[in-house]
């Protein structure tokens, strides 16, 4: 299909993991109902942002992958005839969790997930506490509607894991993110992080010629210290900001993508043909120490 309808749900959590759950879907409707056929949830939306303590009591809100939210979002997504990209907290095997975004088709099938590779570790995101890296490496996932990439959060920073996926055929890449302000800061701080934030994930959809979906959650969380960003946005593949939400309210937005365009980016601005994959090997260095 040449164009797609995209929907994104940025909504605040509370602690109870059930009515997160029900919160989301009914998201998923409202975005449904306007239309949308790839409708993305925010990062680990079914509860509050745990990693902001090193808690074991927080790994009791892990669950398999597929388990009980992906079944209770495939039967929405059949149901609803949409694509629905679900960012969940999943217990691998005793002692082993990650980071996960799981991804169901449009007639509700399973088509498979993708694990966080890049876990941060800062005060206030303690993930390295929680989440193995992944090991699944970089997927895309061939929908009903189409062809794309799901990538979570920490992964927004690193331009190698942009190139990789969109190499892979991905006509869009997904961030699912959860990220915000700490409210003890200026609001000069405030703003310089966000358009890192958000200039960063632009430069991706620049480099590889496709589209950038990103969906953060908005609220309070951590008794008032932390003030969730939101900002959810969409870019095309020059970089232009085709919608972008606000920093403090939820929102259902449902933007048409024409993904015929890509190529007509990629050959005006031919990146992709220009590459000299010949001289990237030190890339795969952690750094280049003189010889």
């Amino acid at each position: 299909m040449s164009t797609v309808q995209i929907g994104m749900v940025q909504m605040s959590c509370t602690a109870d993991k059930a009515e997160n759950l029900q919160k989301a879907i009914a998201g998923v409707k409202q975005a449904a109902a306007k239309g949308a056929q790839i409708v993305c949830l925010q990062e680990l939306f079914t509860s509050l942002y745990f990693c902001d303590v090193e808690d074991y009591a927080n790994f009791e809100l892990a669950e398999p992958i597929p388990g009980p939210s992906t079944e209770s979002l495939s039967s929405v997504a059949k149901e609803l005839g949409v694509v629905i990209i679900a960012s969940l907290f999943e217990k691998r095997a005793q002692g082993l969790y990650h980071n996960t975004t799981a991804v169901l088709d449009a007639d509700g099938s399973y088509l498979g997930k993708y694990r966080k590779m890049h876990i941060p570790d800062d005060p206030a995101y303690y993930e390295k506490f929680y989440f193995t890296p992944g090991d699944l490496g970089y997927k895309i996932f061939k929908t009903k509607f189409a062809d794309f990439g799901v990538l979570i959060c920490w992964d927004q920073w690193y331009p190698e894991a942009a190139r990789i996926t969109s190499l892979m055929g991905a006509e869009i890449l997904f961030y699912p993110t959860a990220i915000g302000w700490a409210t003890s800061q200026d609001e000069a701080t405030n703003t310089e992080q966000y358009n890192a934030w958000q200039t960063i994930q632009r430069s991706h959809a620049v480099a590889n010629g496709v589209h950038v979906v990103s969906v953060n959650r908005v609220g309070l969380e951590q008794e008032g210290a932390m003030k969730f960003w939101g900002g959810s946005f969409i870019s095309n593949p020059f970089g232009t900001v085709l919608y972008q939400a606000s920093h403090d309210q939820e929102e259902v937005t449902v933007l048409e993508l024409d993904l015929s365009k890509t190529d007509r980016y990629r050959t005006h601005w031919p990146f992709m043909r220009d590459r000299r994959i010949d001289s990237y090997q030190p890339i795969t260095k952690r750094y280049i120490d003189e010889p």
